[in-house]
């Protein structure tokens, strides 16, 4: 069962603060998580325009690892 950990509320920096792994992700999908990383996942999403399903879906799956 995959839990949803990451939602589209939370902050960049506190995702990758929590699961480390993730930073791969934000590269991956061209979301600035250095001076960018004060916003909600949704936020950042909008404003480096990345797909938020598939960013939230990544993030999730490498939370896991």
């Amino acid at each position: 069962m995959i839990m949803n950990n990451i939602t589209k509320d939370t902050i960049v920096n506190d995702a990758i603060k929590l699961y480390p792994k993730t930073i791969g992700v934000f590269k991956d999908f061209n979301v600035d998580s250095c001076c960018g990383g004060a916003v909600s996942i949704e936020s950042a999403a909008k404003r480096d325009r990345a797909d938020l399903d598939a960013i939230l879906k990544a993030l999730n799956k490498a939370a896991e690892k």
